[in-house]
């Protein structure tokens, strides 16, 4: 870690020494300066729960935030990033009222806690399934074996999309989750990921295309109506709002049931407990999400010039919101570092808050209550094959490339 505060940076999580825990540092950001302008960020940056809540629900700070102009581009390639670079600008995830408010209240239907939960058998099925492939061999290897493909299958099944597709979004998903979350990334890299979001989108269109020839029940169904109807969703908002459902609903997911799950590992006495008590759950997975969390950092712009505790913005700068900081606050949370199943007072915001709250939450929640809960009860004496463990390389998503588990089949 840095000796030089004046010098230290929401960065510094990316470096080797940090990458597998950053939580010193977003103690020694929030304790040095809580609210500071980042010079290797080129941003303001919010690490302190407090002033993560109030930034998350500030209307002056906008969600308008990715912009791709064609200029800077080479022209050769110009034309074909053209659509889904103005296609991405109209995902919800980058949107403010009316605009957000709009679609958002359209999706929104398809993920009610009742809805979610009628899911329970379905999602419980696929996950007996994944693990009945694993268990004679007394070895998974979690991210690719179980936690990518569970929150795969579940979102493809609401969109409608056939399960055996699934394979042919790793790379899309990838690709689109490195635009969201990079930093600094080359123009050689946006330009492909940018052409894998063109090929996922000439994908959906496609669905959609048969979808109109022969309609179904489901999320998809319900999206395609609402565009047809003209003044609720555009085609290209249609479009890329399946992008988003299906890469967001599922990738942030696989981080969290990873993350949880080396959590656990590391925790063998938070293990036991689970296992001893199932009815644990629901707070077991809210403290999973707080203790490690796979969305570590949002962002906004300033509209305006403006003071935010005390602190003079100016209109245009981006800011970083840590909610991996504002999860291990001292200040919100006891202990903040210590692995506490059982904490009662959990105001996590893992999820963010305010307006763009994660949409996806119930389903998230529900997915990583029926993982956990059979993980324990199935993998009997888990324990990791590697200690050496590859983390991406994200400010904004933080997830293990693969965890190896030995258990007794």
């Amino acid at each position: 870690m840095p000796d030089n505060t004046a010098t230290l940076s929401i960065t510094d999580v990316l470096r080797p020494e940090n990458i597998a825990n950053p939580y010193p540092i977003y103690h020694q950001l929030r304790s040095d300066e809580p609210i500071r302008w980042d010079d290797a960020a080129r941003s303001w940056v919010i690490t302190s729960y407090a002033d993560v809540l109030t930034a998350l629900r500030d209307p002056r700070f906008s969600a308008v935030r990715f912009t791709l102009d064609p200029a800077w581009f080479p022209e050769e390639v110009r034309e074909t990033i053209t659509a889904p670079s103005r296609a991405l600008t109209r995902q919800i995830l980058f949107l403010d009222p009316p605009d957000h408010t709009r679609l958002r209240g359209l999706v929104a239907k398809a993920f009610t806690p009742r809805v979610i939960d009628g899911m329970r058998p379905f999602i419980q099925q696929i996950v007996d399934e994944l693990l009945d492939a694993v268990q004679p061999k007394g070895e998974i290897e979690l991210v690719n074996d179980f936690a990518y493909p569970l929150p795969a299958i579940v979102i493809a099944n609401m969109l409608g999309v056939p399960p055996e597709d699934r394979d042919r979004f790793i790379q899309w998903t990838h690709s689109f989750g490195g635009l969201l979350g990079g930093f600094e990334l080359s123009i050689e890299t946006v330009v492909q990921a940018l052409y894998d979001v063109a090929e996922f989108i000439n994908y959906f269109r496609q669905i959609i295309a048969q979808r109109r020839l022969a309609p179904r029940d489901d999320l998809m169904q319900a999206m395609i109506a609402a565009e047809e109807q003209g003044d609720k969703l555009t085609e290209e908002e249609l479009l890329a709002n399946c992008v988003l459902l299906l890469a967001a609903g599922h990738g942030t997911t696989t981080h969290l049931i990873g993350n949880g799950m080396l959590a656990l590992l590391q925790h063998p006495d938070q293990l036991e407990d689970l296992k001893s008590h199932p009815q644990i759950i629901s707070s077991a997975v809210a403290e999973l999400l707080r203790y490690d969390g796979p969305v570590q950092l949002t962002s906004r712009l300033v509209k305006d010039d403006l003071q935010f505790a005390g602190k003079a913005m100016i209109g245009g700068q981006e800011i970083l919101i840590s909610l991996g900081a504002a999860n291990h606050d001292p200040e919100q949370f006891a202990n903040p570092d210590e692995l506490d199943l059982r904490r009662m007072e959990n105001r996590h915001v893992a999820f963010g808050q305010g307006i763009h709250y994660c949409l996806g939450a119930p389903l998230a929640r529900v997915e990583a209550e029926i993982a956990f809960n059979t993980l324990v009860h199935r993998l009997q004496q888990p324990r990791l094959l590697t200690t050496d463990l590859q983390w991406s390389q994200s400010l904004v998503f933080r997830g293990m490339q693969a965890l190896p588990i030995l258990f007794s089949s």
